[in-house]
């Protein structure tokens, strides 16, 4: 199984060849391994590096729109009426609490949008045409899918440029990763072609669990410079952040978990950049 996998993640994302955002879909059809986590702390860190970074929220229960200190019980415009298209996305967008990047929310309304969606032309790429105004307007546009292989999440893969992939280190992994791997294959040879799996991320890290270090070392055999040499640990002041609807950047800049997101972040921008001083950004940030 891991070769067929290999296969599904042939090929580089094509970021930094022009001045277009770089749009990357977060997601993993498994709930509860750090995706929203990361959306929120990944934007957060991405600004302190001093990118331009649009969220967003593709999610119906709306937790990047309050990990962003958004309250989503109180908007009137979000994603939905987006993919509807009887909104654009520069009417729907908010700033952060922390005011460092901007979001476009999501509520339970977005329930919905699957049903009526199904008629409507071009379904699956109403999120690619609504950030057609926006593009040049950022460095990187994130977005935030559910945790289901669906309608929403296939608009938030024909949007992107790539895929982040966060995934704990546990038995049935690998599993999980082939039925994304198969459907980012499929929206390629279908949908969008320059769709490519840009990085695998271990979340919720603890090295001290044996299992969790064979499944590690595993992903690393097996897909080499394709899994984040940054590891998410699990880190009490990660967990805590989102109740206080900020990044933890914002609740705990000396965390574990917060240097460990601007540890990504400044990967991300080394691998796909020529702008190398991310370290020394980061460094003025918490200074700061």
């Amino acid at each position: 199984m891991a070769r067929d996998l290999t296969a599904g993640l042939a090929g580089d994302a094509r970021f930094g060849e022009d001045k277009m955002a770089k749009i990357l879909a977060i997601t993993n059809q498994k709930g509860g391994v750090g995706k929203t986590t990361t959306s929120v702390n990944l934007a957060a860190s991405l600004e302190a590096a001093g990118r331009r970074v649009l969220l967003i929220d593709l999610d119906p229960q709306g937790n990047a729109t309050m990990g962003s200190g958004v309250d989503k019980r109180v908007l009137r415009h979000t994603v939905y009426q987006v993919l509807l298209g009887s909104r654009s996305i520069t009417d729907v967008r908010v700033t952060s609490t922390s005011g460092k990047y901007d979001l476009v929310p999501a509520n339970r309304d977005l329930a919905g949008a699957e049903i009526e969606m199904v008629d409507l032309p071009q379904r699956e790429t109403r999120l690619k045409a609504a950030l057609q105004e926006v593009e040049k307007e950022y460095d990187f546009i994130l977005i935030d899918c559910p945790p289901a292989l669906n309608l929403l999440t296939l608009n938030g893969l024909c949007a992107a440029h790539a895929v982040m992939i966060p995934m704990q280190c546990e038995y049935y992994a690998l599993e999980g990763l082939s039925d994304l791997v198969n459907t980012v294959k499929k929206v390629r040879a279908n949908l969008n072609p320059v769709l490519e799996i840009e990085g695998l991320l271990r979340t919720m890290f603890d090295p001290r669990n044996i299992l969790a270090q064979q499944v590690s070392d595993q992903l690393q055999q097996h897909f080499g410079d394709k899994v984040y040499r940054t590891v998410i640990p699990r880190n009490v002041r990660l967990a805590e952040a989102p109740s206080f609807g900020i990044p933890a950047l914002y609740h705990d800049k000396l965390s574990k978990g917060t240097q460990a997101y601007l540890a990504l972040a400044g990967e991300m921008l080394n691998r796909y950049s020529s702008v190398a001083p991310v370290q020394q950004d980061h460094e003025r940030k918490l200074e700061a």
